[in-house]
């Protein structure tokens, strides 16, 4: 038998709000398996944050002692010619592999005193900046060791109108048996999001890739103790949101935290796994504090 006018009217009213309600912002499909599939990804960022760090750690110790040969060759002092340090900074980072596919948004010179000579970009907004006062524990590189840090440095900063702060490692640049310069590279957490960010994005479009699924919306965020930081395009109110559920204090003890969100109205999944030995202030291998001091979140929302 036939449905009359009115049921069939109704029939079509409740297929039109479930279909509105699965395409709308909120969509309820991101559930407890989107928690799990952000959490997957943070973990493959975490290896990822991991490659990376290893590239800087054996080839800056490499790429400061090139430099201090082509110091010695170069028969100037580096420190006063800003010039002659680009090129010399250019040249060190290409004889040393780990140097020339770091992911690091910059390599600087500067003096024993934490005073920036001269980065590589052709737009040097660093030269003249004080490194020791944002990360006084680089002035154990003056006595020639590697050491890392973290700290704000604006000249170095990744974005404009948002926060940011920076990771750096710096090494002693030797010549003749004293310690004359330090090379020093390092990323802003907003512009290591981004690379972060766009390679997930690649991951999850080849994964997809002739599968009748949904590319899912995705953020990926670096966080700082209490700090996020999102890729220069990632809307703020989503590092808040995150940032007021402290995931660093509040991991489980496999050092992982998720939760389902709402953020302006769409429901996301939020996975963050820490980032091991990363320890403000020390050398690779120093056990850190009581929390991890850096994290790698993400915000995953089904379309």
């Amino acid at each position: 038998m036939f449905q009359s006018f009115s049921g069939a009217r109704a029939a079509a009213s409740r297929a039109t709000f479930w279909l509105l309600l699965m395409l709308s912002p909120g969509c309820e499909r991101t559930n407890q398996e989107s928690v799990a599939r952000a959490l997957t990804h943070a973990t493959g960022l975490v290896e990822v944050a991991q490659r990376d760090l290893a590239e800087v750690r054996r080839g800056l110790p490499q790429g400061a002692e090139e430099l201090g040969k082509r110091w010695s060759a170069a028969g100037v002092d580096l420190t006063n010619d800003p010039e002659a340090a680009r090129e010399a900074l250019n040249a060190a980072r290409n004889k040393v592999q780990d140097l020339r596919i770091a992911k690091s948004t910059f390599f600087a010179l500067a003096t024993p005193a934490g005073k920036v000579v001269r980065n590589d970009r052709e737009q040097d907004l660093m030269a003249g900046a004080a490194l020791f006062p944002a990360f006084p524990s680089l002035e154990k590189a003056a006595r020639g060791a590697y050491v890392e840090a973290l700290g704000v440095l604006p000249e170095a900063h990744g974005v404009k109108g948002k926060p940011d702060a920076e990771w750096v490692a710096a090494s002693g640049v030797s010549v003749g048996g004293e310690v004359r310069g330090l090379m020093v590279t390092g990323w802003a957490w907003s512009s290591y999001a981004f690379r972060l960010e766009f390679s997930l994005r690649n991951r999850i479009t080849s994964e997809l890739k002739d599968k009748k699924e949904n590319v899912p919306l995705v953020y990926a965020f670096v966080i700082v103790g209490d700090e996020v930081y999102g890729s220069p395009e990632s809307p703020e109110v989503n590092a808040r949101a995150i940032a007021e559920r402290k995931p660093l204090s509040n991991l489980a003890a496999d050092g992982a935290f998720s939760t389902l969100l709402e953020i302006t109205g769409r429901q996301f999944a939020l996975g963050v796994r820490a980032l091991p030995d990363i320890t403000p202030g020390a050398a690779p291998g120093v056990s850190p504090g009581p929390a991890p001091a850096v994290g790698i979140g993400v915000l995953r929302s089904e379309i």
